[in-house]
């Protein structure tokens, strides 16, 4: 089929759940997408952060390619060593504990709020069952994670909602505290809001806040869908801040393009689920854990080293660009804000000049492939100073 065929078949067959850009992907490479029409796209998405290692590694799509000739699934009924293996990997990078595998970062949110509250119900009883979230948080599009998200524009049209969540206020321990009571089981946080804004939390916020916690039991759960796996430069982002969480949920990056998320166990909650009390079909499916298992084994400290020093030159090449009023994020997880001109404009012109790039509310959005080198940065950074450019009619 042709562009316009595919257009209309989709018009025809799909809910109108998305508002897409004007180009049909047919095939990518490297940092690059190509269109149903042969011309090329800088790619500064990677998919919303699921490209982690590009369009089409060739150490990735050979992990894919043998395991599914082998075997696409079989149940949780039986072991596989995929699933083993890149569980294995992920204990070894986060140095917490045991791990489950889900398929997305919903879910692995919704297994992390169940673990928390049954960790809780068991030491504590019944009443102690409420998870404070932050404001500008986003957590997924389930009843239970988009009732965790701190954003009011998600939750129009959708209630009731389930109870027990309350949100606080970012880096304003004060009303953290005021959001706190006996009643609460976890504090449930992104160490770099993404949608949201791609703020990061204030250190010391983070300090006083993973203390409450360990003072009044109460769980801290990591976030990590969209920051983890390298995507800030460090293994997790949470490691910038010297804490280590009692759960972590990871998605996105992890499969390097295939649907997988897991929630990481630490030492507190590691033994909260018993046989029956969670569970996913596909979860754990060999082929998304054979490619799992291959983007873990790339996250050495000369990876992550290379995704800081790609990262900084990102910022110190938009911070010089017209236009730009700053530059918020960490590693190659980055916000823009502009001087004058609407991010959604923005956007639109630099698809039609060959750059793919996404919003967060009122900034551009960039999280590039991790394997991004600068001279294609500066590329797709001159695409986009052409866009703010005050000669430039968006």
């Amino acid at each position: 089929m042709n562009s316009e065929q595919i257009k209309q078949q989709e018009n025809a067959y799909l809910a109108n759940t998305y508002s897409r850009y004007d180009v049909v992907v047919v095939s990518g490479k490297g940092v690059r997408a190509k269109g149903a029409d042969g011309r090329e796209y800088l790619d500064f998405t990677s998919g919303i952060g699921v490209n982690s290692l590009g369009y089409c590694d060739p150490g990735w799509v050979r992990a894919v390619s043998e395991q599914v000739a082998l075997i696409q699934h079989t149940s949780n009924l039986f072991y596989t060593e995929p699933c083993t293996k890149a569980a294995r990997r992920m204990i070894e990078l986060t140095g917490l504990n045991n791990m489950f595998f889900g398929n997305s970062g919903a879910e692995a949110n919704e297994g992390a709020i169940k673990a928390a509250r049954k960790y809780s119900h068991r030491k504590y009883g019944e009443s102690r069952s409420e998870i404070v979230t932050l404001e500008g948080s986003f957590h997924g599009r389930t009843m239970a994670t988009i009732t965790a998200t701190g954003q009011d524009a998600f939750h129009k049209d959708y209630d009731p909602f389930l109870q027990g969540f309350s949100y606080a206020k970012m880096n304003d321990i004060a009303d953290l505290k005021a959001k706190i009571t006996g009643r609460t089981c976890a504090i449930m946080v992104e160490f770099v809001q993404g949608e949201g804004g791609v703020n990061p939390l204030d250190p010391e916020y983070v300090k006083e806040m993973a203390a409450i916690c360990a003072e009044n039991d109460i769980l801290l759960i990591a976030d990590e869908v969209q920051s983890g796996i390298g995507r800030t430069g460090r293994f997790m982002s949470y490691e910038y801040y010297g804490v280590t969480p009692d759960i972590v949920t990871v998605a996105k990056g992890i499969g390097g393009g295939l649907p997988i998320g897991a929630i990481v166990f630490g030492e507190k909650t590691k033994d909260t689920f018993e046989p029956g009390d969670h569970g996913s079909t596909y979860g754990g499916n060999p082929v998304a854990c054979a490619g799992a298992d291959y983007v873990l084994s790339r996250m050495d400290e000369d990876f992550l080293a290379n995704v800081r020093e790609v990262g900084e030159h990102f910022r110190e090449r938009l911070l010089r660009t017209p236009g730009v009023a700053g530059v918020t994020g960490v590693g190659l997880m980055i916000g823009v804000e502009l001087t004058d001109k609407k991010a959604a404009d923005v956007v639109k012109t630099c698809v039609e000049n060959g750059l793919f790039l996404l919003t967060a509310k009122d900034k551009l959005r960039l999280l590039p492939p991790l394997i991004i080198t600068k001279e294609e940065a500066d590329e797709g950074i001159d695409i986009i100073a052409a866009a703010l450019d005050k000669k430039h009619a968006v």
